[in-house]
C-alpha cells in the first residue's frame, strides 16, 4: 500500500481523480489513517454535507497479506450525528482487495455541481469513474447484482442505498462480504449521508493479477502470526464466547462492567440485558431449530 487515490467530486467538467505517495500519511492505516486525514484537511466548522467535508476510506497497515484479523476497513469523515471527526468499520472484502490494489486511502472530497450519482471502477489497470444515474434508489443487494452484470463475478463493492443517497444522518457504508453480499456495514456516526452527499453510489474493486502483499521477511511474519492466532484461540472471549454467541456475548460483560448505555448513558447498566444477551439469544435460537 503506497499510494492514495482522491478523487474529486466538485471538480469543474466533473470528476477528477489523481494518485499521489502517501508522503506524511506513510505508516498509517485505518483509523489511523482516516482520522490524520480528517484532521489535517477539513475545517472543523464546515458543513458535514458539503464540499469541504471528505470521506476518507483506508484498510487497515496488515490487510492484503495473510495475517489473521486483519480485514477491517474504516470510513472516516466529520460526522453528520456528532460533528466532530467520526470513524466506522466495516468487515467483509473491500480492505483486502484495495490493499492487494496498492491503496492506503480513497479520499472523496469535493461536492458534485448536479444531482448526478457516480460509480467509480478500481482495477490493477486503473481507475474509471462514470455518471449511472440508472442506480438511484437502488438497494445494496441489487447494486451488487447489477454491478456484478457488468464487470464480472470477481468484484468486491463499497456502496450506499437510498438512506445515504437522501443523507440521512444515519446511513451506513456497505461492503461486500465473501459471498458478494452487501452484508457488512461501517453503521455508525453518519458515513453514508456523507458518502451520498459526495454523488458516489458505489466503488467497485477487482483486484484480478494482483498478489498478496509480501512481508519483508516471511518467516518472521509467520512466527508472529502463529502466536497471534494461537492467542486468539486461548482467549475465552475470542476464542470461546465470539465464535459461538457473535459480538452480542458482549452484553453480559459490559452490563456486569457498569458500561452497558442505558437511558441514553445516564447509567451503564440494564436490568434486562440477560433476556437480550447472546447467550439467551443462541438459546432461543437452537429451540427454534
Amino acid at each position: 500500500m503506497d499510494k492514495i487515490l482522491r478523487i474529486d467530486m466538485g471538480a469543474e467538467g466533473g470528476p477528477k481523480m489523481q494518485e499521489e505517495s502517501l508522503g506524511e500519511y506513510a505508516g498509517l492505516g485505518g483509523r489511523a489513517m482516516t482520522s490524520s486525514v480528517v484532521a489535517k484537511e477539513v475545517p472543523p466548522s464546515c458543513h458535514p454535507l458539503g464540499g469541504e467535508n471528505k470521506l476518507v476510506i483506508a484498510p487497515g497497515l496488515l490487510s492484503g497479506t495473510g495475517a489473521a484479523m486483519s480485514g477491517r476497513l474504516s470510513v472516516g469523515c466529520k460526522g453528520p450525528l456528532t460533528g466532530g471527526i467520526k470513524e466506522a468499520n466495516s468487515g467483509g472484502q473491500p480492505a483486502q482487495v484495495l490493499a492487494r490494489l496498492g491503496y492506503g486511502a480513497i479520499i472523496l472530497e469535493g461536492k458534485p455541481q448536479g444531482d448526478d450519482l457516480y460509480k467509480v471502477f478500481i482495477n490493477k489497470d486503473g481507475v474509471k469513474i462514470e455518471g449511472d444515474n440508472s442506480l438511484k434508489m437502488m438497494t445494496n443487494y441489487d447494486l451488487v447484482t447489477k454491478m456484478k452484470g457488468e464487470y464480472g463475478d470477481k468484484i468486491t463493492c463499497i456502496s450506499i442505498g437510498p438512506a445515504g443517497e437522501m443523507k440521512m444522518q444515519a446511513a451506513s457504508v456497505a461492503c461486500t462480504d465473501p459471498e458478494q453480499r452487501p452484508s457488512r456495514h461501517a453503521g455508525r456516526g453518519g458515513v453514508g449521508a456523507v458518502m451520498g452527499a459526495k454523488g458516489v453510489k458505489v466503488i467497485v474493486l477487482d483486484d484480478t493479477g494482483c498478489k498478496a502483499r509480501p512481508p519483508k521477511d516471511l518467516q518472521k511474519f509467520r512466527a508472529a502470526n502463529k502466536i497471534f492466532v494461537e492467542g486468539l484461540s486461548r482467549h475465552p472471549v475470542t476464542g470461546q464466547a465470539l465464535p459461538a454467541y457473535g459480538t452480542n456475548v458482549l452484553t453480559n460483560i459490559l452490563n456486569e462492567a457498569g458500561a452497558y448505555p442505558t437511558s441514553n448513558f445516564k447509567v451503564g447498566q440494564f436490568a434486562g440485558a440477560g433476556k437480550i444477551s447472546g447467550e439467551t439469544i443462541a438459546e432461543l435460537e437452537t429451540k427454534r431449530g
